[in-house]
Protein backbone atom coordinates (compact mmCIF):
# COMPACT_ATOMS: atom_id res chain seq x y z
CA UNK A 1 0.00 0.00 0.00
CA UNK A 2 0.69 3.73 -0.45
CA UNK A 3 1.24 6.06 2.06
CA UNK A 4 1.60 9.16 2.74
CA UNK A 5 3.73 12.10 3.35
CA UNK A 6 3.56 15.43 4.73
CA UNK A 7 6.07 18.15 4.00
CA UNK A 8 5.38 22.14 4.23
CA UNK A 9 5.65 24.28 1.05
CA UNK A 10 6.53 27.93 1.13
CA UNK A 11 4.05 29.56 -1.18
CA UNK A 12 6.62 32.49 -1.49
CA UNK A 13 9.47 30.72 -3.15
CA UNK A 14 8.86 26.99 -3.25
CA UNK A 15 11.42 25.33 -0.97
CA UNK A 16 9.50 22.20 0.99
CA UNK A 17 10.53 21.57 5.00
CA UNK A 18 9.97 18.69 7.05
CA UNK A 19 7.99 20.32 9.98
CA UNK A 20 6.08 23.69 10.09
CA UNK A 21 7.79 26.88 10.83
CA UNK A 22 6.59 30.63 11.35
CA UNK A 23 9.34 31.65 9.05
CA UNK A 24 10.78 29.99 5.78
CA UNK A 25 14.44 29.40 6.04
CA UNK A 26 15.14 30.29 2.44
CA UNK A 27 13.08 33.10 1.59
CA UNK A 28 12.78 34.85 5.48
CA UNK A 29 8.91 35.14 4.72
CA UNK A 30 6.43 34.90 7.55
CA UNK A 31 3.22 32.41 7.50
CA UNK A 32 3.85 31.22 4.06
CA UNK A 33 4.54 27.02 5.02
CA UNK A 34 1.39 25.55 3.97
CA UNK A 35 0.98 21.73 4.52
CA UNK A 36 1.18 19.76 1.11
CA UNK A 37 0.30 15.49 0.62
CA UNK A 38 1.75 13.50 -1.50
CA UNK A 39 1.78 9.37 -2.03
CA UNK A 40 4.89 7.27 -2.00
CA UNK A 41 5.32 3.46 -2.09
CA UNK A 42 5.86 1.95 0.77
CA UNK A 43 8.39 -0.45 1.52
CA UNK A 44 11.67 0.07 1.37
CA UNK A 45 13.40 -0.58 -1.50
CA UNK A 46 11.05 -0.23 -3.93
CA UNK A 47 11.57 1.75 -6.86
CA UNK A 48 9.75 2.83 -10.28
CA UNK A 49 11.34 0.95 -13.57
CA UNK A 50 11.30 3.40 -16.63
CA UNK A 51 11.10 2.12 -20.25
CA UNK A 52 14.61 3.25 -22.46
CA UNK A 53 14.16 6.29 -24.39
CA UNK A 54 14.52 6.35 -28.35
CA UNK A 55 18.04 8.73 -28.89
CA UNK A 56 17.49 10.41 -32.39
CA UNK A 57 20.47 12.11 -34.30
CA UNK A 58 21.30 16.03 -33.86
CA UNK A 59 20.96 16.56 -37.76
CA UNK A 60 17.56 15.71 -39.50
CA UNK A 61 15.58 16.36 -42.69
CA UNK A 62 12.74 18.99 -39.98
CA UNK A 63 15.89 20.96 -39.09
CA UNK A 64 16.82 22.63 -42.33
CA UNK A 65 13.36 23.90 -42.13
CA UNK A 66 12.55 27.06 -40.41
CA UNK A 67 10.09 26.56 -37.48
CA UNK A 68 6.72 27.59 -38.66
CA UNK A 69 5.34 30.84 -37.16
CA UNK A 70 1.90 32.33 -36.46
CA UNK A 71 1.44 35.82 -37.54
CA UNK A 72 -0.65 37.84 -35.80
CA UNK A 73 -0.48 41.00 -38.12
CA UNK A 74 0.32 42.91 -34.58
CA UNK A 75 4.05 43.69 -35.58
CA UNK A 76 4.86 44.82 -32.09
CA UNK A 77 4.02 41.58 -30.59
CA UNK A 78 5.23 39.28 -33.24
CA UNK A 79 8.65 41.66 -32.96
CA UNK A 80 9.17 40.12 -29.39
CA UNK A 81 7.73 36.98 -30.28
CA UNK A 82 10.69 36.52 -32.57
CA UNK A 83 8.18 36.58 -35.56
CA UNK A 84 5.18 35.05 -34.58
CA UNK A 85 4.31 32.53 -32.24
CA UNK A 86 5.51 28.90 -32.48
CA UNK A 87 2.73 25.66 -32.58
CA UNK A 88 2.96 23.87 -29.23
CA UNK A 89 5.00 27.04 -26.90
CA UNK A 90 4.28 28.14 -24.09
CA UNK A 91 4.74 31.98 -22.88
CA UNK A 92 4.56 33.57 -20.18
CA UNK A 93 2.99 37.25 -19.96
CA UNK A 94 3.21 39.27 -16.57
CA UNK A 95 2.92 42.89 -15.79
CA UNK A 96 1.31 45.06 -13.46
CA UNK A 97 -2.94 44.89 -12.13
CA UNK A 98 -4.32 47.18 -15.34
CA UNK A 99 -1.46 47.63 -17.48
CA UNK A 100 -3.25 46.15 -20.35
CA UNK A 101 -2.32 42.35 -20.23
CA UNK A 102 -5.95 40.58 -21.14
CA UNK A 103 -6.77 43.93 -23.59
CA UNK A 104 -3.71 42.87 -25.70
CA UNK A 105 -4.00 39.26 -25.18
CA UNK A 106 -8.08 39.51 -26.64
CA UNK A 107 -7.11 41.99 -29.79
CA UNK A 108 -4.22 39.09 -30.04
CA UNK A 109 -6.30 36.31 -30.62
CA UNK A 110 -8.98 38.35 -32.42
CA UNK A 111 -6.06 39.30 -34.95
CA UNK A 112 -4.59 35.32 -34.82
CA UNK A 113 -8.33 34.39 -35.51
CA UNK A 114 -9.28 37.29 -38.71
CA UNK A 115 -5.90 34.79 -39.97
CA UNK A 116 -7.72 31.96 -40.61
CA UNK A 117 -6.33 30.17 -37.04
CA UNK A 118 -8.90 28.62 -34.31
CA UNK A 119 -8.26 31.21 -31.08
CA UNK A 120 -9.94 29.99 -27.57
CA UNK A 121 -9.49 32.53 -24.97
CA UNK A 122 -10.78 31.00 -21.32
CA UNK A 123 -11.09 33.25 -18.10
CA UNK A 124 -10.79 32.30 -15.03
CA UNK A 125 -11.57 35.89 -13.71
CA UNK A 126 -14.36 36.98 -15.80
CA UNK A 127 -17.54 35.64 -17.07
CA UNK A 128 -17.98 35.26 -20.72
CA UNK A 129 -20.14 38.40 -20.61
CA UNK A 130 -17.23 40.58 -19.20
CA UNK A 131 -15.44 39.30 -21.87
CA UNK A 132 -17.61 40.14 -24.54
CA UNK A 133 -18.44 43.65 -23.06
CA UNK A 134 -14.66 44.26 -23.31
CA UNK A 135 -14.50 43.41 -27.05
CA UNK A 136 -17.08 45.51 -27.80
CA UNK A 137 -15.50 48.26 -26.46
CA UNK A 138 -12.12 47.80 -28.59
CA UNK A 139 -14.64 47.18 -31.49
CA UNK A 140 -14.03 43.01 -31.90
CA UNK A 141 -17.63 41.98 -31.01
CA UNK A 142 -17.86 40.43 -34.89
CA UNK A 143 -14.42 38.17 -34.32
CA UNK A 144 -14.23 34.02 -34.44
CA UNK A 145 -12.65 33.71 -31.48
CA UNK A 146 -14.21 31.38 -28.86
CA UNK A 147 -14.22 32.12 -25.06
CA UNK A 148 -14.37 29.73 -22.37
CA UNK A 149 -14.85 30.28 -18.21
CA UNK A 150 -13.00 27.32 -16.70
CA UNK A 151 -10.61 26.90 -14.09
CA UNK A 152 -9.93 23.00 -13.54
CA UNK A 153 -6.73 22.61 -15.89
CA UNK A 154 -7.41 19.08 -16.41
CA UNK A 155 -10.74 20.34 -18.05
CA UNK A 156 -8.84 22.97 -20.44
CA UNK A 157 -5.82 20.27 -21.10
CA UNK A 158 -8.50 18.02 -22.43
CA UNK A 159 -10.04 20.71 -24.57
CA UNK A 160 -6.77 20.87 -26.62
CA UNK A 161 -7.06 17.00 -27.80
CA UNK A 162 -8.86 15.94 -30.82
CA UNK A 163 -9.65 17.45 -33.85
CA UNK A 164 -11.57 20.15 -32.42
CA UNK A 165 -9.12 21.56 -30.58
CA UNK A 166 -8.08 25.35 -31.37
CA UNK A 167 -4.59 26.82 -32.88
CA UNK A 168 -3.94 29.14 -29.67
CA UNK A 169 -5.19 28.90 -26.45
CA UNK A 170 -5.27 32.00 -23.61
CA UNK A 171 -5.36 31.24 -20.22
CA UNK A 172 -6.21 34.43 -18.16
CA UNK A 173 -4.66 33.66 -15.17
CA UNK A 174 -2.45 30.67 -13.79
CA UNK A 175 -3.01 31.93 -10.58
CA UNK A 176 -7.06 30.93 -10.47
CA UNK A 177 -6.37 27.27 -12.03
CA UNK A 178 -6.21 24.30 -10.06
CA UNK A 179 -5.69 20.21 -10.25
CA UNK A 180 -8.24 18.48 -7.89
CA UNK A 181 -6.14 15.83 -7.14
CA UNK A 182 -4.01 18.67 -5.28
CA UNK A 183 -5.78 19.95 -1.68
CA UNK A 184 -4.25 23.09 -1.81
CA UNK A 185 -6.07 26.08 -3.30
CA UNK A 186 -5.58 28.13 -5.79
CA UNK A 187 -2.45 30.38 -6.31
CA UNK A 188 -0.32 28.57 -3.75
CA UNK A 189 2.88 27.58 -4.92
CA UNK A 190 2.11 23.75 -5.32
CA UNK A 191 -1.42 24.71 -7.74
CA UNK A 192 0.64 27.12 -9.85
CA UNK A 193 3.41 24.94 -10.56
CA UNK A 194 0.81 21.61 -11.35
CA UNK A 195 -1.69 23.52 -13.32
CA UNK A 196 1.48 25.33 -15.27
CA UNK A 197 2.58 21.48 -15.95
CA UNK A 198 -0.94 19.70 -16.95
CA UNK A 199 -1.29 22.98 -19.21
CA UNK A 200 1.85 23.16 -20.82
CA UNK A 201 2.33 19.60 -21.76
CA UNK A 202 -0.91 19.05 -22.90
CA UNK A 203 -0.15 22.11 -25.51
CA UNK A 204 3.38 20.46 -26.22
CA UNK A 205 1.88 17.16 -27.38
CA UNK A 206 -1.08 18.84 -29.39
CA UNK A 207 1.00 21.70 -30.65
CA UNK A 208 -1.17 24.19 -29.83
CA UNK A 209 0.22 27.98 -28.93
CA UNK A 210 -0.01 28.47 -24.89
CA UNK A 211 -0.43 32.03 -23.89
CA UNK A 212 -0.56 32.26 -20.21
CA UNK A 213 -1.20 35.41 -17.87
CA UNK A 214 0.85 35.54 -14.35
CA UNK A 215 0.00 37.91 -11.79
CA UNK A 216 2.90 40.04 -10.26
CA UNK A 217 4.22 40.75 -6.97
CA UNK A 218 4.78 43.90 -5.27
CA UNK A 219 8.56 44.00 -6.75
CA UNK A 220 7.40 43.44 -10.10
CA UNK A 221 8.61 39.79 -10.05
CA UNK A 222 5.85 37.15 -11.19
CA UNK A 223 4.07 35.56 -8.60
CA UNK A 224 4.41 32.03 -7.58
CA UNK A 225 7.15 29.51 -8.30
CA UNK A 226 10.28 30.53 -9.70
CA UNK A 227 10.07 27.24 -11.71
CA UNK A 228 7.82 28.67 -13.28
CA UNK A 229 9.59 30.85 -15.76
CA UNK A 230 11.96 27.84 -16.19
CA UNK A 231 9.06 25.59 -17.67
CA UNK A 232 7.62 28.03 -20.74
CA UNK A 233 9.50 28.96 -23.75
CA UNK A 234 8.77 32.47 -23.76
CA UNK A 235 8.74 35.35 -20.65
CA UNK A 236 7.21 39.00 -21.85
CA UNK A 237 6.70 41.45 -19.45
CA UNK A 238 4.21 43.95 -20.01
CA UNK A 239 5.68 47.26 -18.58
CA UNK A 240 4.03 50.87 -18.01
CA UNK A 241 2.94 53.70 -15.69
CA UNK A 242 -0.93 54.22 -15.70
CA UNK A 243 -0.21 57.57 -15.62
CA UNK A 244 1.02 57.30 -19.05
CA UNK A 245 -0.23 56.64 -22.33
CA UNK A 246 2.25 54.09 -24.13
CA UNK A 247 3.01 50.65 -22.72
CA UNK A 248 6.67 48.32 -23.37
CA UNK A 249 6.25 45.01 -24.28
CA UNK A 250 9.18 43.36 -23.34
CA UNK A 251 11.26 40.41 -24.15
CA UNK A 252 13.06 38.40 -21.13
CA UNK A 253 13.66 35.05 -22.13
CA UNK A 254 12.51 33.23 -25.73
CA UNK A 255 13.81 30.02 -27.01
CA UNK A 256 12.67 31.24 -30.14
CA UNK A 257 13.72 34.81 -30.68
CA UNK A 258 15.98 37.39 -28.93
CA UNK A 259 16.07 38.66 -25.84
CA UNK A 260 15.45 42.53 -24.63
CA UNK A 261 13.58 42.95 -27.67
CA UNK A 262 10.29 45.32 -26.96
CA UNK A 263 7.64 46.10 -28.51
CA UNK A 264 6.16 50.18 -28.00
CA UNK A 265 2.05 50.34 -27.66
CA UNK A 266 -0.24 53.35 -27.17
CA UNK A 267 -3.06 52.95 -24.74
CA UNK A 268 -6.41 54.60 -27.10
CA UNK A 269 -9.99 54.93 -26.20
CA UNK A 270 -9.84 51.32 -28.64
CA UNK A 271 -7.39 49.38 -26.55
CA UNK A 272 -3.82 49.03 -27.49
CA UNK A 273 -2.14 50.56 -30.87
CA UNK A 274 0.83 49.82 -31.75
CA UNK A 275 4.04 52.45 -32.20
CA UNK A 276 6.32 51.73 -35.08
CA UNK A 277 8.63 54.76 -34.22
CA UNK A 278 8.71 55.04 -30.07
CA UNK A 279 11.58 57.76 -30.79
CA UNK A 280 9.02 60.02 -31.91
CA UNK A 281 6.66 59.08 -29.00
CA UNK A 282 9.34 59.73 -26.28
CA UNK A 283 10.56 62.90 -27.68
CA UNK A 284 7.05 64.64 -28.55
CA UNK A 285 6.90 66.89 -26.05
CA UNK A 286 10.74 68.08 -25.65
CA UNK A 287 12.42 71.34 -25.33
CA UNK A 288 16.01 72.00 -26.46
CA UNK A 289 16.55 74.98 -24.12
CA UNK A 290 15.64 73.44 -20.68
CA UNK A 291 18.43 72.31 -18.70
CA UNK A 292 19.29 68.97 -17.29
CA UNK A 293 17.99 67.75 -20.52
CA UNK A 294 19.91 65.26 -22.94
CA UNK A 295 19.12 62.66 -25.60
CA UNK A 296 19.96 59.63 -25.03
CA UNK A 297 20.60 57.09 -28.55
CA UNK A 298 19.91 53.41 -27.02
CA UNK A 299 19.56 50.41 -28.26
CA UNK A 300 16.33 47.92 -27.24
CA UNK A 301 16.71 44.78 -28.36
CA UNK A 302 17.88 45.00 -32.18
CA UNK A 303 15.84 48.91 -32.50
CA UNK A 304 17.56 52.10 -32.15
CA UNK A 305 15.34 54.52 -29.69
CA UNK A 306 16.04 57.71 -28.71
CA UNK A 307 14.54 59.06 -25.17
CA UNK A 308 15.14 61.84 -23.50
CA UNK A 309 17.49 61.75 -19.77
CA UNK A 310 16.32 64.82 -17.47
CA UNK A 311 18.50 65.32 -14.31
CA UNK A 312 17.67 67.93 -11.56
CA UNK A 313 20.77 69.28 -9.14
CA UNK A 314 19.50 70.96 -6.06
CA UNK A 315 21.34 72.43 -3.27
CA UNK A 316 20.38 69.85 -0.05
CA UNK A 317 19.35 70.77 3.76
CA UNK A 318 20.11 66.76 4.70
CA UNK A 319 22.75 65.32 6.23
CA UNK A 320 22.45 62.46 3.37
CA UNK A 321 22.08 64.16 0.04
CA UNK A 322 18.96 62.37 -1.56
CA UNK A 323 19.61 60.36 -4.77
CA UNK A 324 16.46 59.59 -6.36
CA UNK A 325 16.14 57.65 -10.10
CA UNK A 326 13.99 56.18 -11.86
CA UNK A 327 13.95 54.82 -15.30
CA UNK A 328 17.77 53.93 -14.48
CA UNK A 329 20.03 52.00 -12.35
CA UNK A 330 20.72 53.68 -9.02
CA UNK A 331 24.05 52.22 -8.14
CA UNK A 332 25.14 53.16 -11.38
CA UNK A 333 24.30 57.05 -11.20
CA UNK A 334 26.30 56.95 -7.41
CA UNK A 335 29.41 55.99 -9.29
CA UNK A 336 28.97 58.03 -12.29
CA UNK A 337 28.36 61.08 -9.66
CA UNK A 338 31.67 59.89 -7.75
CA UNK A 339 33.81 59.92 -11.22
CA UNK A 340 32.40 63.60 -11.92
CA UNK A 341 33.48 64.91 -8.31
CA UNK A 342 36.54 63.09 -8.06
CA UNK A 343 38.07 63.16 -11.37
CA UNK A 344 36.34 66.30 -13.22
CA UNK A 345 35.91 68.23 -9.84
CA UNK A 346 31.74 68.62 -10.27
CA UNK A 347 30.65 70.24 -7.39
CA UNK A 348 27.54 67.00 -6.44
CA UNK A 349 28.65 66.71 -3.08
CA UNK A 350 26.03 68.09 -0.49
CA UNK A 351 23.25 68.35 -3.17
CA UNK A 352 20.03 66.61 -3.95
CA UNK A 353 20.06 64.64 -7.38
CA UNK A 354 17.02 63.53 -8.99
CA UNK A 355 17.32 61.63 -12.05
CA UNK A 356 14.28 60.37 -14.47
CA UNK A 357 14.33 58.59 -17.97
CA UNK A 358 10.89 60.20 -19.15
CA UNK A 359 8.49 58.34 -20.56
CA UNK A 360 8.93 55.74 -18.05
CA UNK A 361 11.43 53.67 -20.08
CA UNK A 362 13.52 51.28 -17.84
CA UNK A 363 17.35 51.41 -19.58
CA UNK A 364 20.12 49.44 -18.63
CA UNK A 365 22.76 49.51 -20.39
CA UNK A 366 25.68 51.10 -19.53
CA UNK A 367 25.75 53.34 -22.78
CA UNK A 368 23.59 55.71 -21.09
CA UNK A 369 26.54 57.11 -19.12
CA UNK A 370 27.92 60.19 -21.12
CA UNK A 371 23.88 61.44 -21.43
CA UNK A 372 23.68 60.99 -17.78
CA UNK A 373 26.98 62.70 -17.16
CA UNK A 374 26.13 65.47 -19.43
CA UNK A 375 22.43 65.84 -18.00
CA UNK A 376 24.45 65.88 -14.32
CA UNK A 377 26.85 68.68 -15.96
CA UNK A 378 24.06 70.77 -17.70
CA UNK A 379 22.19 70.78 -14.46
CA UNK A 380 25.06 71.70 -12.37
CA UNK A 381 26.27 74.59 -14.52
CA UNK A 382 22.28 75.63 -15.84
CA UNK A 383 23.23 75.93 -19.60
CA UNK A 384 21.23 73.61 -21.92
CA UNK A 385 23.15 70.88 -23.67
CA UNK A 386 23.85 71.75 -27.27
CA UNK A 387 20.58 71.55 -29.58
CA UNK A 388 19.73 68.88 -31.87
CA UNK A 389 22.59 67.13 -30.32
CA UNK A 390 22.23 62.89 -28.81
CA UNK A 391 24.72 61.09 -26.59
CA UNK A 392 25.83 57.42 -25.82
CA UNK A 393 28.53 56.23 -24.83
CA UNK A 394 30.14 54.17 -21.59
CA UNK A 395 32.09 55.57 -18.79
CA UNK A 396 35.27 54.23 -16.68
CA UNK A 397 36.27 54.44 -13.41
CA UNK A 398 39.03 56.41 -14.80
CA UNK A 399 36.62 58.93 -16.36
CA UNK A 400 37.71 57.59 -19.47
CA UNK A 401 35.12 57.31 -22.31
CA UNK A 402 34.42 53.68 -23.73
CA UNK A 403 32.99 52.50 -26.97
CA UNK A 404 29.79 51.02 -26.91
CA UNK A 405 27.92 48.12 -30.10
CA UNK A 406 25.97 49.27 -32.77
CA UNK A 407 27.05 53.37 -32.82
CA UNK A 408 25.78 53.23 -36.77
CA UNK A 409 22.17 52.05 -36.01
CA UNK A 410 21.94 54.72 -33.13
CA UNK A 411 23.32 57.30 -35.46
CA UNK A 412 21.38 56.36 -38.27
CA UNK A 413 18.12 56.66 -36.04
CA UNK A 414 19.53 60.08 -34.74
CA UNK A 415 19.92 61.54 -38.20
CA UNK A 416 15.88 59.81 -39.28
CA UNK A 417 14.73 61.83 -36.63
CA UNK A 418 16.50 65.11 -37.31
CA UNK A 419 19.24 65.52 -35.04
CA UNK A 420 22.51 67.31 -36.39
CA UNK A 421 25.33 66.15 -33.60
CA UNK A 422 25.98 63.30 -31.79
CA UNK A 423 28.44 62.85 -28.68
CA UNK A 424 30.02 59.98 -28.51
CA UNK A 425 33.23 57.70 -27.58
CA UNK A 426 36.42 57.90 -30.29
CA UNK A 427 35.50 54.03 -31.91
CA UNK A 428 38.70 51.97 -32.20
CA UNK A 429 38.21 51.12 -36.08
CA UNK A 430 36.69 53.65 -38.51
CA UNK A 431 32.99 53.09 -39.72
CA UNK A 432 32.71 52.00 -43.26
CA UNK A 433 29.23 53.91 -43.48
CA UNK A 434 29.84 57.87 -43.56
CA UNK A 435 27.69 59.00 -40.43
CA UNK A 436 24.39 61.85 -41.50
CA UNK A 437 25.34 63.97 -38.51
CA UNK A 438 28.46 66.04 -37.16
CA UNK A 439 30.53 64.04 -34.55
CA UNK A 440 32.12 65.16 -31.62
CA UNK A 441 34.25 62.05 -29.87
CA UNK A 442 35.65 63.23 -26.88
CA UNK A 443 37.81 60.74 -24.79
CA UNK A 444 37.38 61.70 -21.03
CA UNK A 445 34.89 63.07 -18.82
CA UNK A 446 36.96 66.47 -19.02
CA UNK A 447 36.34 67.23 -22.54
CA UNK A 448 32.66 66.30 -22.39
CA UNK A 449 32.92 69.13 -19.91
CA UNK A 450 34.21 71.82 -22.42
CA UNK A 451 31.91 70.44 -24.79
CA UNK A 452 28.69 71.23 -23.01
CA UNK A 453 30.67 75.18 -21.93
CA UNK A 454 32.76 74.24 -19.19
CA UNK A 455 31.93 74.57 -15.36
CA UNK A 456 32.14 78.32 -13.45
Amino acid sequence: MARSSVSYVCQQCGSAFPKWAGRCDDCGAWNTLVEERKDAPAGPGKRSHGRQITLEPLQSASTAKPLPRMQSDISEFDRVAGGGLVPGSATLIGGDPGIGKSTLLLQLTCKLSSAGFRAAYISGEESADQVRMRASRLGLADATVELGTATNASDIAASMTGAERPDIVVIDSIQTMFLPSLDSAPGTVSQVRASAQELIRAAKNNRVALLIVGHVTKDGSIAGPRVLEHMVDAVLHFEGDRSHHFRILRGVKNRFGATDEIGVFEMVEAGLAEVPNPSELFLADRRDDVTGAVVFAGIEGSRPVLVEIEALVAPSSLATPRRNVVGWDSSRLAMLTAVLEARCGVPLSGRDIFLNVAGGLKISETAADLAVAAALISSVTGRPAPQRTVFFGEVALSAELRQVAQSDARLKEAAKLGFDNAVMPRPRKASAQQSQIKLSQPTTLADLIDIMGGID
